[in-house]
């Protein structure tokens, strides 16, 4: 099969080793890629969301799969523009259609899809620059620290915790009236704060069968001690070792089966990922948000964790037959930690060469954020690049993490080096 990933990230490139170990892969293209994919499959020059471009290479290629690695394709109708066209209707798209990828698109769609379906999610109200006042006024009925979620995609960045009131007020209007986050927030949600440990459950749906695939905790403050600005992601660890059998049943009871039975009910084409943003509160399990695709870096200690074939498990999810697959998992633990540009997540200079890879021994280095210049590996993204490790237990794989990633250089590095703090 020939297999074309959508993406760029640390993500994608997880996938592309992923698939490319497949003895049903017979050829792997990555657009646009990076220079850690491009060691494993071919990278092809298109921006993600250029359907007309996408369409005219998939058939020059005779591509027979597509894996839609981030959101923004899919929130703007990657999946649908396949179904639809006569040409492209039988290439194999794993990602939802338009109406599922809402779920990620728009705040306040998945807390409405959250309500109507039972699941167990903190309290909202949404509010556009039309309703400032009552968005003041609602901030003021609740306790801080105050939630201020922009409605539409932010990159990961639209989302703030704030302890003041005042200050909340004065960032609903940056949001609303100044467009802080631009059209992301034309309409913010405002919901109260939940205090308890974040974790993340990855399900594999064909919208009425599904997998569960390892559970994962990632760290997005740049910062130690999970202080300082939001980043699309510091490291991961999987499984999360506080999750216990008695929690996992009622993650599936509670939050998977009503999400899955939701998809069914209101007939939504969904063939994917549903990435769950949980938090535990007192061993209770309340939804934070959905993603329409994995996370990064969750997928870098994720999918390295799976052993099934995973061409197999995508062709059996695309047929609607994912109850036919079978998802097998390595017991032990993964972690990653990222290895960032100095200034990130705000300014960062680029085109800093990155050496040491030779030296990385036992650990699986992913691209993130790098490409290709005469024949020098540089970095050009926030995130660089994510070492992958295992290990019996989460300290034991970050010490071989750490290890490596002190091999691998280049200008302004920086990582968090307390990964794991929260779990002992």
């Amino acid at each position: 099969m020939k297999i074309l990933i959508l993406g760029a990230g640390g993500r994608e490139h997880t996938f592309a080793y992923k698939l490319a170990q497949s003895p049903n892969c017979s050829q792997l293209f990555v657009a646009p890629g990076n220079a850690g994919t491009a060691e494993i499959a071919k990278n092809i020059d298109l921006k993600v969301t250029d359907f007309g471009a996408i369409k005219a290479f998939v058939l020059k290629e005779k591509i027979e799969m597509l894996v839609v690695g981030p959101e923004d394709p899919l929130v703007e109708g990657i999946t649908d523009f396949f179904t639809e066209d006569e040409a492209l209707s039988k290439v194999k798209v794993i990602g939802p259609s338009k109406r599922g990828a809402l779920l990620e698109g728009s705040k306040e769609r998945a807390k409405e899809f959250m309500a109507m379906h039972k699941i167990p999610t903190a309290a909202y109200e949404s509010f556009t620059e039309a309703s400032l006042d009552a968005g003041k006024n609602f901030l003021e009925t609740l306790k801080p620290p105050y939630v201020l979620k922009a409605d539409g995609l932010a990159g990961g960045k639209g989302v703030l915790i704030l302890n003041d009131l005042e200050e909340a007020k004065q960032e609903l209007e940056n949001m609303l009236a100044e467009k802080k986050f631009g059209a992301a927030s034309a309409k913010v949600v405002i919901e109260e704060f939940l205090d308890g440990i974040e974790l993340s459950v990855f399900v594999l749906t064909d919208g009425k069968n599904y997998k569960i695939m390892p559970t994962a905790k990632d760290y997005k403050r740049i910062g130690e001690g999970d202080t300082g600005l939001n980043t699309g992601g510091m490291g991961a660890i999987s499984p999360v070792p506080f999750v216990d059998d008695e929690l996992m049943q009622k993650i599936e009871e509670r939050i998977v089966k009503p999400t899955v039975n939701g998809l069914q009910k209101e007939n939504i084409d969904y063939k994917g990922f549903i990435f769950i943003g949980l938090i535990k509160v007192d061993n209770e399990p309340y939804v934070i948000e959905y993603n329409v695709r994995m996370g990064d870096p969750e997928t870098e200690v994720v999918l390295p964790r799976i052993t099934s074939d995973l061409v197999e498990v995508f062709d059996k999810l695309s047929e609607g037959k994912l109850n036919e697959a079978t998802l097998e998992v390595d017991e032990r633990t993964a972690t990653t930690v990222m290895l960032v540009s100095g200034g990130y997540p705000e300014a960062y200079e680029k085109s800093k060469e990155i050496t040491g890879f030779d030296k990385v021994e036992d650990s699986i280095v992913f691209h993130a954020g790098t490409k290709n210049e005469a024949g020098k590996i540089v970095t050009s993204g926030g995130r660089v690049i994510a070492v992958t490790s295992f290990g019996k237990d989460y300290k034991e794989a970050l010490k071989k993490s750490y290890q490596n990633v002190e091999k691998l250089h280049f200008d302004k590095m920086y990582y968090r080096k307390d990964l794991g703090f929260d779990l002992s």
